[in-house]
Parts: C-alpha cells; structure tokens; sequence
C-alpha cells in the first residue's frame, strides 16, 4: 500500500488544507451536526472563526461574535455558524471547541470554504 501525496502549493490557494477534515471529503449538513454535538458533548465551549482565503493560513483569524461559553444547544451554535457564513460568503469559517481543563483548543475545523483567490 503507497500514501497518498496531496499536492498541496501556495501557489495554488484551492490546493491548500486546513485541519486534518479538510483531507477528506466535505462533510453532509448531518456530519457537522455530529461534529458540533461531539463538542457540547464533552463540555466544550464552541467558538466561531473566519478568514479570507488569502490568509488563511495566518496566525489571526477574525472572532464571530464571542466565544458561546456553556451553550449545550447545537442548533443554535449551527445557526451562528450559518450567520457568519451568510455575513462572510466569500472567507472560511471555521469552529472551534475550547476545553476548560487543559485551557486549549480541543477541536478546530472548517465548516464553510470561501472562495480562493
């Protein structure tokens, strides 16, 4: 069995990945609801993030709003990330999961690609 190469180029902006997510296929509206239950399901606090595709790969990512701190509702955290898409179309978005205990990122992954330049 051989490895796949991602040929991934900054040259080529559509080429270039963010997160281990972003290797495979993207994911069904019901996928990112699991995702985004798996987050509040280990107490998590999610966080909503977004970017111009150009910067994608720099350390600032522009804060949706704050940090939803002890929000259990999935459905309102993928209303938000719905809002910061529908404000933002062409940046990606991405969430977020902040574990309390090890005062880290716990999970982070794109939901919605902007459009490269």
């Amino acid at each position: 069995m051989s490895v796949q190469d991602y040929t991934s180029r900054l040259s080529d902006p559509a080429s270039r990945k963010m997160g281990t997510f972003s290797y495979l296929p993207p994911m069904t509206d019901d996928e990112i609801r699991k995702q985004v239950d798996w987050i509040v399901q280990h107490g998590w606090n999610p966080a909503i993030e977004h970017t111009e595709p150009e910067f994608a790969g720099s350390n600032y990512w522009y804060m949706w709003k704050l940090p939803m701190f002890g929000e259990t509702d999935v459905d309102v955290i993928l209303a938000e990330l719905k809002a910061c898409h529908e404000a933002n179309p062409d940046n990606h978005v991405r969430l977020l999961g902040y574990d309390n205990f090890t005062q880290s990122q716990g999970a982070n992954m794109v939901v919605y690609r902007g459009t490269p330049v």
